[in-house]
C-alpha cells in the first residue's frame, strides 16, 4: 500500500509526484480494476456482455461433465487468459519488470489456476469445503517448499497486485448504500480491534520481550491493520530496520496462513452464520488475500461482511496509523537525532489507493442500478455484475497461488522466538475479541448484512 519507497535503514526518501499515478502498484490496481468495470459497462450498453471473456468452471461430479464444459469453454478461457495477460503485462512493464520473464511465468500461473478451479468445483472438494482459493494456497506451498523455482518465475508472483485488482472488482459487486450503511459499524469494530491488537503486540514486544520500539510498532501494525502492506508502510514511517520489516512480514504470513484454515474450522464447529463469520474473519485475519480465501470457504455473504469489516473497516486506517506512528517516531524517538517534523500529507501518501478504486467501482454500479427497472436490474446483474464476480475470483486465485509459491517454511522458522511471542500475544487477544464482537455483540447486525 505504499505510494512511494520510504526510508528503511539509512536510505534516502525519494520525491513523490504525479508520476506515482503510473509508477505505483496501488494506482495500477485502480486503473486495471476500473478499466475492466468500464469495459463491461460499454459492452452492455452496446448490447453485448463481458461474459464471453469471463469464464467460470461449473460444479461437477463426473469427469465427463467437466471435460465437456472445458471443451465448450476453451475459446473463452483463451480470451480470459489474453485479457489478463495484456492488462497485467502493461502494468508490470511500466512498473519495471521484464516481460520476457513475466509472460511465461503468468502463463504457468494461469494454467495452474485453471487446474485448481477444476478441482475446487468437484463435488467431493465442495463437500469438504476445499474451495479453489484454499486449494491454490495449499498446492502453492507444497510446490514452493519442495521444488526450487527459477528466478525468472518470481516476476509473475505479484501477490498484492492480484489481490488489489480483485478488491477493486469486488467493489462493483457491492452496492454503495450497503457500504455507507455498514460504515459506522465496520469502523467502530475495526477501531476497537485495531487499537487493542496493536497495543497488545507493542506492549508485549517492548515490555515483556525486550524488542526495539520501532520493531514492535512494525509488528503491531502488521497484526492490527492490513498485514504485509501495513508492516511495510509503518516500518518505513518509523524507520525500522529492513530486517525487522522482513521478520514482521514473515510472521504476518505465518499467522495469515494458519487463520485461513483455523477460522473456517472454528466457524463450522460453532455453527456461526455466514454474516458474523465473515465479520469475524475480517476482524481476525491479517491479510486481505488470506481473509478472502477463508471467507470464500464459508460463502458469498461471508465475503461481503469480510470486505466491509477488513477492507472498509481496517485497511482504510493505514494512512492514519502511518501518520500517527510517524509523528510519534519523529516527535519522540528521532527528535534528538534530526529535529524534523512529520508532514500532514503523509496520511494521503500512505492511504491504500486501491480502496478508492473499490469505492468508485461500487459507486458506478450503484448509480446505474439506482433508477433501473426490474428488467434492467436483472440485465445488469447477469451481464455485468456476475461476470465481474468471475474475474474477481480468478484474480484471487492468482493471488493465493502466489502466496503459496513464495512462502518458505525454512525462512519463517528463522525469525526467533521473541518477535513470534509478541505477535502471538496479539493473536491470542485478537481472535477471541473478534468472535465476541462479530458473533455475540453485533451478531444480529452482521446476519442482516447482504440480504
Amino acid at each position: 500500500m505504499l505510494d512511494k519507497p520510504v526510508v528503511l535503514g539509512n536510505k534516502p526518501v525519494p520525491v513523490r509526484g504525479w508520476s506515482d499515478l503510473i509508477k505505483k502498484e496501488d494506482w495500477w490496481a485502480v486503473w486495471l480494476g476500473l478499466g475492466l468495470v468500464l469495459f463491461a459497462l460499454v459492452l452492455w450498453a452496446s448490447g453485448g456482455s463481458i461474459k464471453s471473456v469471463s469464464v467460470s468452471i461449473p460444479k461437477w461430479a463426473e469427469f465427463g461433465t467437466v471435460a465437456a464444459a472445458l471443451s465448450k469453454s476453451a475459446g473463452g478461457l483463451l480470451l480470459l487468459f489474453l485479457l489478463f495477460l495484456v492488462l497485467f503485462s502493461i502494468a508490470v512493464k511500466i512498473l519495471g519488470y521484464k516481460l520476457k520473464e513475466f509472460i511465461p511465468g503468468f502463463t504457468i500461473i494461469f494454467i495452474m489456476s485453471v487446474l485448481v478451479s477444476i478441482f475446487g468445483a468437484w463435488a467431493w472438494a465442495q463437500k469438504y469445503n476445499l474451495e479453489a482459493p484454499l486449494v491454490a494456497l495449499a498446492i502453492g506451498m507444497v510446490i514452493g517448499n519442495l521444488l526450487p523455482l527459477p528466478k525468472w518465475f518470481e516476476s509473475a508472483l505479484r501477490t498484492e497486485f492480484y489481490v488489489k485488482v480483485g478488491i477493486v472488482l469486488l467493489g462493483a459487486t457491492l452496492p454503495f448504500t450497503l457500504i455507507v450503511q455498514a460504515g459506522p459499524i465496520a469502523f467502530g469494530q475495526a477501531t476497537v480491534v485495531a487499537v487493542v491488537t496493536f497495543l497488545s503486540i507493542y506492549w508485549a514486544g517492548t515490555k515483556w520481550f525486550g524488542l526495539d520500539r520501532r520493531f514492535a510498532a512494525t509488528l503491531g501494525a502488521g497484526g492490527s491493520i492490513c498485514g504485509v502492506s501495513a508492516a511495510i508502510a509503518v516500518g518505513g514511517a518509523v524507520k525500522a530496520d529492513k530486517e525487522h520489516v522482513s521478520v514482521s512480514i514473515s510472521l504476518v504470513v505465518v499467522w495469515a496462513i494458519i487463520m485461513i484454515y483455523l477460522l473456517p474450522i472454528l466457524i463450522h464447529l460453532f455453527d456461526i452464520p455466514e454474516g458474523p463469520a465473515g465479520a469475524w474473519i475480517g476482524t481476525s485475519e491479517f491479510a486481505d488475500a488470506a481473509g478472502i480465501a477463508a471467507a470464500a470457504a464459508i460463502g458469498d455473504q461471508a465475503i461481503t461482511t469480510f470486505t466491509l469489516m477488513k477492507v472498509i473497516g481496517r485497511d482504510m486506517f493505514i494512512g492514519i496509523w502511518c501518520f500517527i506512528l510517524a509523528l510519534v517516531s519523529v516527535a519522540k524517538w528521532e527528535k534528538a537525532e534530526t529535529g524534523s517534523k512529520p508532514d500532514g500529507a503523509e496520511i494521503w501518501y500512505r492511504f491504500p489507493k486501491f480502496v478508492l478504486g473499490f469505492f468508485i467501482a461500487s459507486g458506478i454500479l450503484t448509480l446505474l442500478l439506482a433508477g433501473a427497472d426490474e428488467a434492467t436490474a436483472k440485465s445488469v446483474n447477469a451481464d455485468i455484475i456476475n461476470p465481474i464476480k468471475n474475474l474477481r475470483t480468478w484474480a484471487f486465485v492468482f493471488c493465493f497461488l502466489s502466496i503459496g509459491l513464495t512462502t518458505r517454511f525454512r525462512e519463517l522458522t528463522s525469525v526467533g522466538w521473541r518477535p513470534l511471542a509478541a505477535f502471538t500475544t496479539g493473536v491470542l487477544i485478537n481472535v477471541p475479541l473478534g468472535f465476541i464482537l462479530s458473533a455475540l455483540v453485533l451478531g444480529a447486525y452482521w446476519m442482516s448484512v447482504g440480504h
